[in-house]
């Protein structure tokens, strides 16, 4: 194997695996057409209003805005929901999803919008939560419910209209159940739970092949995780256009976007 092109050396280990764990990043979902946020010239391109007020993506996705600014950290979150119920996963869901039926497979994502669970996959743990899912901002207690009724009007410059989402509990303000920025009132056991059966699984399956996709090394979570569960093996496969370089060899570097990559994998492994 040696010898062989990263693409080839890939597709044999996916093929010689006995469990798949897929450890997903932004990146994954750009091929469904949600928006990239890295660096603000991206976020900006997205939210024009946010780059009039010199706001950066880490500013606005940060829970104070809540207290201070509701409309405005509503607006963007939002938007966002709206935007994730709206796009589909694009095909590499599908592909992953084959691979994984040949054999066990389970995802950790920092992603929260969703798409691995509207995909179809069996186990997904999703390390910094949901937008698909509220609690209190306060938060007044450990409760956590769907956001299916959610949806809400936005002005010109991207801000919510009144009425905004409340805990159904004490009255206050909702917000999303998702880890931000300098968050300390994250209701963390949803994820936490979807953890320990990830943690679970691991202890059936030991040694893994760890297929990373769009991991950045902004906010490394995911992309550590997947080093640490391949350690032992070096049987990591990291996808990333950006940030494709592996430490000390232990992996292969496949250095091109999502759907491309897994279309290309999944068209060697049908040559044999």
């Amino acid at each position: 194997m040696s010898g062989s092109d990263p693409l080839t050396q890939a597709a044999e280990l996916i093929r010689s695996a006995d469990a798949v764990l897929v450890c997903a990043g932004a990146g994954m979902g750009v091929d469904s057409g949600l928006p990239d946020f890295r660096g603000n010239e991206g976020f900006w391109r997205n939210y024009p209003p946010y780059a009039r007020l010199g706001l950066s993506f880490a500013e606005v996705a940060d829970p104070q805005h809540f207290a201070e600014d509701p409309e405005l950290a509503w607006g963007f979150y939002g938007h966002r929901l709206d935007l994730y119920r709206a796009a589909e996963p694009h095909e590499g869901f599908e592909i992953l999803l084959k691979w994984g039926a040949r054999r066990p497979l389970a995802v950790l994502t920092s992603n929260v919008d969703g798409h691995f669970t509207k995909a179809g996959f069996p186990l997904v743990a999703e390390v910094h939560g949901s937008i698909h899912h509220l609690q209190c901002v306060k938060p007044c207690g450990p409760d956590i419910w769907p956001s299916d009724e959610v949806g809400l009007a936005l002005d010109d410059d991207m801000r919510a209209k009144p009425p905004l989402p409340e805990c159904p509990h004490c009255g206050a303000l909702a917000r999303p159940n998702i880890l931000m920025f300098g968050d300390f009132d994250w209701v963390s056991h949803r994820s936490d739970g979807q953890l320990r059966e990830l943690t679970e699984w691991r202890r059936k399956h030991s040694r893994p092949v760890v297929i990373e996709i769009g991991a950045g090394k902004a906010v490394p979570t995911v992309r550590r995780y997947a080093e640490l569960a391949s350690a032992a093996t070096g049987w990591l496969v990291r996808i990333n256009p950006r940030d494709p370089e592996i430490r000390h060899g232990r992996g292969i570097s496949l250095p091109y976007g999502a759907l491309e990559t897994l279309t290309a994998l999944d068209a060697r492994l049908k040559e044999e």
